[in-house]
């Protein structure tokens, strides 16, 4: 029996401990348009067993070379005993040749599929489709035994501590820089080889987020190492420079998406520095003031919005998702009337911009509802 639904009606924690609770054996997909990305976890009796997530695509043997915990000419002679024939799953001939301990390699896998679940768990939009029955057979993968109940705790310490680092380092695409030493204010640093490996990487004009692909470690990772040596005095953040080339249209359709990815991942400032970067380096573009307005919208800063809004039918008359957005923002400020007005444009407009069809009702209602509200108020002298 499958069980599916939308994630803005069921929580992806609210999935994981039904799941748990009901003890289900078989393979939870998570899909997000908006990321365009997919992840899939596989349960034994309510037992997370396996991860995986299409923007993490890494095969066991370069996570553990990247982790140092093997070596190149491990990873081949390993591979070389499965092209001639060795039935054994990569990381269990790791561990007979003495590559690794066992314990050592379940380690690894266990943070690898811990760190896919705690993005899944960040998920706020998307669709889920759980197929209930037996798991298919895992080729060439070790799987592991993590109890949903840790997972969630951990998921929910996890947040707390990013609203803690994002008082210094508010979003991914921050670029950390390093601090300029005074005389007499060297002192020796006691770091771990990752965080090594993560200074190494500051001064290329890489953000936070490019940091954790480089080094193959988790956004929150590295965003919890660069926030330890900011507040040590050795790196500091800055936001990233303004993008100076010509925009294309294809650009602008791209930082669309990427401005519903992060309103969707709860990234509100980082979405506004993205639309006003562009903005700069194109300000006589519409769509771009378009862009902001929803933004700024969807914080609540609907006068801001409004501004925005109004600039961009100002550039272009005929932008009709603008008219549409403007409506909204208007009707929420209690300007029912006016709101009625740019509603009724758009439902004009739309003929001619091809506006998706499925909000041609909505606004129909919403009109309807806003001329009866003004009226109520009016008649009331409210």
């Amino acid at each position: 029996m499958a069980i599916e639904g939308p994630l803005r009606e069921l929580g992806m924690h609210d999935v994981f401990q039904l799941l748990e609770l009901s003890r289900k054996t078989g393979v939870l997909s998570i899909t997000s348009e908006v990321r365009d990305n997919r992840g899939t976890v596989y349960f034994d009796r309510g037992i997370v067993i396996f991860a995986e997530i299409d923007s993490n695509p890494h095969q066991l043997g370069e996570l553990l070379i990247s982790a140092g915990k093997i070596g190149e000419e491990d990873l081949s002679q390993a591979r070389g005993l499965q092209q001639r024939g060795d039935k054994r799953k990569l990381g269990e001939i790791l561990v007979g040749i003495g590559a690794i301990v066992r314990e050592e390699l379940e380690r690894q896998i266990i943070g690898q599929v811990e760190a896919i679940i705690f993005e899944l768990l960040g998920w706020r939009e998307g669709h889920f489709s759980f197929e209930d029955g037996d798991v298919p057979e895992l080729r060439g993968r070790t799987v592991v035994r993590i109890p949903i109940e840790a997972l969630l705790m951990e998921g929910a310490r996890r947040i707390d501590e990013w609203s803690r680092i994002q008082r210094k380092i508010p979003h991914t695409g921050v670029i950390p820089y390093f601090q300029s030493v005074t005389d007499g204010e060297e002192s020796r640093l006691d770091l771990l080889p990752i965080e090594w490996e993560v200074l190494a990487t500051v001064g290329s004009e890489s953000s936070v987020a490019e940091i954790a692909r480089l080094v193959n470690r988790s956004d929150f990772d590295v965003a919890k190492m660069i926030f330890g040596l900011e507040s040590a005095g050795v790196l500091a953040v800055r936001e990233a420079a303004p993008i100076k080339t010509k925009i294309s249209p294809e650009d602008i359709d791209k930082l669309a998406v990427e401005i519903d990815v992060l309103l969707a991942k709860g990234e509100p400032e980082n979405a506004l520095g993205r639309a006003r970067s562009a903005i700069e380096a194109m300000p006589d573009e519409p769509v771009l003031y378009l862009l902001l307005g929803r933004i700024l919208a969807k914080i609540g800063r609907h006068r801001d919005a409004e501004e925005n809004l109004r600039r961009a039918l100002k550039m272009d008359s005929m932008l009709g998702r603008a008219h549409r957005e403007l409506g909204a923002v208007l009707a929420k400020q209690g300007k029912y009337a006016e709101a009625v007005d740019w509603w009724q444009r758009w439902l004009g407009v739309d003929k001619f911009t091809q506006a998706e069809p499925r909000e041609v009702p909505r606004i129909t209602q919403a009109v309807e509802a806003a001329q009866n509200l003004e009226s109520l108020l009016q008649g009331t002298n409210v």
